[in-house]
């Protein structure tokens, strides 16, 4: 005999995890929307790499100096999900229409382009309004990830929660494989040298946003039905957020070493997907369309391997552990791509293991090391200080490029860019990731093995 009341509880908190999903998917997808058409939007709107890194960039720069990912943290603690996901989640929607509105023909000479005109006139008004759409976007797009997190523990702590962080992220992958496979498909046909449609790559993009925002409206519905019915009440005096609260978190050591962890392994995998079909089509003579199929080979891993890693954490523990493997395979990858010329679907697949082996890890571990009335702003300081290496990394990799004496491609004779000490920097970022996961384990045994032993029967 089943338990009744138990399969509507498992429903219910599987449908609002696909529903949740929904809306991180279409985040990634609009995040990656331009990676394998870079050098289509370059020649399309007169761009540099420097003033590609600029518009990549600029999605984490709200989060990194205006410190909004903690205000949203702190937000979201003290003022709940439902308030703090409608306006932030509202904010990704704006950008992401600004984002393609500025890239659009409709927008030259229409609202905005002479104010855009007005000032810093070295950059053109298309760019500037770019910026400011990814600036607004990213605005939104971290706190909003904070909330979903949140989602997932409210809904999951003492189950599946390691799973379902996983599957979370598994379906985030999708958007971004979506994403790198069919930004190329709809720019439409070359006519003349140019993609005169090229745009509907980015406005299909802006339409996920927005649906995704729909969604969540249609999840607040539903949360506050169930709270109602439940009798959950509003956040209490004692569950509210402090002050205290951040110089708590900034005194646990195991919180201070996954956050350093989170920064340099996100800044060595986000960023350089930003510049990756490009380095294929300059290193190996792969076409933009195929270069972006290849990269998504890496979400695609990271679909496979992310829930089945979560179970292990659910089932056997050792998280600390696997976020030091993934550090291991993410410092091998990006030494290969930078210095061989070995086929790139193999480095590409590894590099899909360990950005699985990390996140499944690295997501449900700081629920086990911080109180749930502080998640989100944990979350939050997580979320900005990531973003100060999200921001940093594309202008670095983009100004090297730019500095970097072009080669002779080796299959066809052409002049390329050389993408080699680029990659090296993020290889150098898996080796500092590398020492604070030794770190955060060396840690962990001293507060008995809490990441290790992080599975369903311990957090029950």
């Amino acid at each position: 005999m089943y338990d009744k009341d138990n399969l509507k509880s498992a429903l219910s908190r599987w449908g609002i995890l696909l529903l949740i999903s929904f809306i991180i998917a279409a985040n990634y997808y609009f995040y990656d929307a331009l990676s394998s058409i870079k050098s289509i939007m370059q020649k399309e709107l007169g761009i540099s790499n420097t003033e590609y890194g600029l518009i990549v960039s600029f999605y984490s720069f709200p989060n990194t100096f205006l410190l909004m990912a903690i205000l949203g943290g702190i937000i979201l603690d003290k003022w709940g999900i439902r308030f703090t996901g409608f306006l932030f989640i509202f904010f990704t929607a704006v950008g992401s229409f600004l984002t393609a509105y500025g890239a659009s023909n409709l927008y030259q000479h229409g609202l905005g382009y002479s104010l855009m005109s007005s000032f810093l006139k070295d950059y053109s008004p298309e760019l500037k309004m770019m910026i400011l759409g990814r600036l607004f976007f990213g605005l939104g797009a971290e706190t909003s990830i904070v909330v979903l997190n949140k989602i997932i523990v409210k809904w999951f702590k003492g189950k599946e929660l390691a799973f379902a962080f996983a599957v979370n992220l598994a379906i985030a992958r999708i958007g971004t494989a979506l994403a790198l496979i069919l930004s190329p498909v709809f720019i439409g046909k070359q006519v003349d040298g140019n993609f005169p449609q090229w745009t509907n790559a980015i406005w299909l993009a802006s339409i996920l946003v927005i649906s995704s925002f729909i969604a969540f409206i249609i999840y607040s519905v539903y949360d506050k039905k169930f709270d109602k019915k439940n009798k959950i009440s509003l956040i209490t005096d004692e569950e509210k957020f402090h002050l205290s609260d951040i110089l708590s978190l900034l005194k646990n050591r195991s919180f201070i070493y996954i956050t350093l962890l989170c920064v340099t392994f996100y800044a060595a995998v986000f960023p350089f997907l930003a510049y990756a079909p490009d380095l294929l089509f300059n290193k190996f003579n792969i076409n933009p369309k195929i270069s972006g199929t290849i990269t998504s080979i890496l979400p695609f891993g990271t679909i496979l391997f992310t829930p089945l890693f979560g179970w292990i954490v659910d089932k056997r523990g050792k998280t600390a552990t696997l976020m030091i493997y993934g550090s291991l395979i993410l410092i091998f990858v990006h030494l290969l791509l930078s210095l061989t010329y070995l086929p790139p679907y193999i480095p590409m697949f590894l590099l899909g293991i360990a950005f699985s082996l990390v996140p499944a890890a690295m997501w449900p571990g700081v629920a086990a090391i911080v109180e749930e009335k502080k998640i989100g702003t944990a979350y939050g300081i997580m979320f900005s200080i990531q973003n100060l290496g999200m921001f940093l990394f594309p202008i670095i990799a983009g100004k090297i490029l730019d500095i970097t004496p072009k080669i002779i491609n080796r299959y066809n004779g052409s002049e390329v860019l050389n993408y080699k000490y680029a990659i090296l920097v993020f290889a150098g970022l898996g080796i500092l990731g590398l020492i604070f996961a030794f770190l955060l384990k060396i840690e962990d045994r001293k507060h008995n093995n809490r990441l290790e032993n992080l599975t369903i029967a311990a957090a029950s």
